[in-house]
């Protein structure tokens, strides 16, 4: 079934003061600009501090002071970086949302009712509660494990709670949803937006998949753009098309919008060509989600009660392998995971340690059996100097994982040949089958033509983008000023 809601790509702009100078991500050719935000303490709103290990204090002395008395020196280093580290976080608490009934009066926190009447919204309405009602209730039904830890997020942050239903416009609260674009996250983060917002994204750590994080950025955002259009439903139009194409549409269309105020400019522009056909669209989407997403029961959409997203965080060294935390905690891998999207290779930060979060309960003796594990179960990997002649293939042969999967850890190796006195790290079949098989996350789109602008694939040539946009080698040429055919992996390509 083709996609009836589209996961377009945030737009690039990040904060007010810049936003209106810079072009949607939707729509952007150039390169997005970023401002610099600072991250919060935590990752989450929390509950009130309560200890995060019930053990008495003196037990826990106890039991580490029996582990020093026979452990390593690897092992001490291992206990001194947890004990400088501070105190765990305690577990993220979230008040559950009530289900709506169909004897009690439903609200909304955004204008909703106002605008069911609007021939766009009316179109959505009858398309989300008929030929893709199944689908919508299969992302309302996923939501509802996110909706708790949204809701407080945004309530935190001064953003309307109902907001939450952005989301299923952006990625049916998929935490790992990629566009064509290359968005990603339940927010569907461009790479720079997201650094921008204070997430962390590179070759190992990709925060735009951390359901928390991501939420805590969209939240700034979203509040960002709203005090820059005093609306909310201009601010979602520029969180899909970019501050800069609304404020312009704003600034030329004023006789048409007349002496509308509000969200009302929105729909004014919506009789102008201010608009995007799909930021057009947007807009009438979140308002038909909203609406549907309070009253799943009036179109035919049932839901199950699930478990609210919840755990207890850790605290581990740089280049602790999630199987490691898994076995600490008394967990199968399966459950860090899924609580831990962002770590893209199945190991935290090589250079910082950093809190990782286990279910709920297992962050209960969890130091004393992590540095009691043998330094082998707790290295993701083994450091191999290689001597003249090795091969990626080889190598990946006998560590029984691909070559694909050997270079997750080594992202130098571009060739199969590996040059002499290389130091290559090799996983733990363990530590890759933690790991996620995604896209390179510094990649901004990946193979399409956005706006006309093609960003190039390694391996991609002239003509193979030439034939994808039926166009000609040589009007690629011309349009880029090039001299010669040979483009790079990351170049971008006007195509039209």
């Amino acid at each position: 079934m083709q996609r009836l809601l589209r996961q377009n790509p945030m737009p690039v702009a990040l904060v007010a003061s810049v936003a209106s100078l810079l072009l949607g991500a939707c729509g952007s050719a150039g390169t997005p600009r970023a401002a610099a935000v600072p991250q919060p303490v935590r990752t989450a709103p929390r509950a009130a501090p309560v200890p995060a290990d019930p053990e008495p204090a003196s037990q826990q002395a106890a039991a580490l002071d029996s582990l020093r008395s026979t452990m390593s020196t690897a092992a001490e280093e291992v206990l001194a970086r947890l004990d400088s580290a501070g105190t765990e976080p305690t577990p993220a608490s979230y008040p559950v949302a009530a289900d709506a009934t169909a004897t009690e009066p439903v609200t909304w926190d955004i204008e909703v009712s106002s605008y069911l009447s609007h021939d766009r919204v009316e179109f959505y309405m009858d398309r989300f509660s008929g030929a893709a009602r199944e689908r919508i209730g299969q992302w309302l039904q996923r939501g509802k494990r996110y909706e708790p830890m949204i809701r407080a997020t945004f309530r935190r942050h001064g953003i309307p709670e109902d907001m939450y239903y952005l989301a299923l416009v952006e990625s049916g609260y998929d935490p790992h949803a990629y566009s064509r674009a290359a968005a990603v996250g339940m927010w569907q983060f461009m790479t720079a937006t997201a650094k921008g917002m204070g997430l962390k994204v590179d070759w190992w750590i990709d925060e735009r998949r951390d359901p928390i994080r991501s939420t805590w950025a969209a939240a700034r955002f979203l509040g960002a753009l709203r005090d820059q259009f005093g609306s909310l439903y201009l601010a979602a139009a520029a969180y899909n098309g970019g501050p800069a194409r609304i404020a312009r549409g704003i600034s030329q269309n004023q006789v048409r919008i007349g002496e509308a105020e509000g969200d009302d400019v929105f729909f004014a522009l919506l009789n102008t060509r201010a608009l995007r056909a799909e930021t057009s669209n947007y807009v009438p989407q979140l308002i038909a989600a909203a609406a549907i997403g309070k009253e799943p029961h009036r179109y035919g959409i049932v839901l199950d009660s699930v478990a609210a997203f919840a755990y207890d965080s850790v605290r581990v060294p740089p280049s602790t392998g999630v199987p490691a935390v898994a076995r600490a905690s008394g967990v199968h891998v399966a459950a860090i995971k899924d609580l831990n999207p962002h770590l893209l290779r199945g190991v935290t930060s090589r250079t910082d340690s950093m809190w990782v979060r286990v279910p709920v309960g297992r962050a209960t003796g969890f130091r004393a059996a992590f540095v009691a594990l043998p330094d082998s179960a707790r290295r993701p990997w083994r450091s191999v100097k290689i001597k003249q002649g090795a091969t990626v293939t080889g190598m990946a042969r006998v560590a029984g994982i691909t070559p694909t999967q050997l270079r997750w850890y080594n992202p130098g190796l571009r060739s199969n040949a590996i040059k002499g006195g290389t130091t290559v790290l090799v996983p733990s079949r363990e530590v890759v089958d933690a790991a996620f098989n995604v896209p390179d996350p510094a990649i901004e789109r990946y193979g399409v033509a956005v706006n006309g602008v093609h960003v190039v694939r390694r391996g991609e040539t002239l003509s193979h983008i030439a034939r994808r946009n039926r166009t000609t080698v040589s009007r690629l040429m011309q349009l880029n000023r090039l001299k010669k055919s040979t483009i790079y992996a990351g170049q971008r390509i006007r195509v039209r």
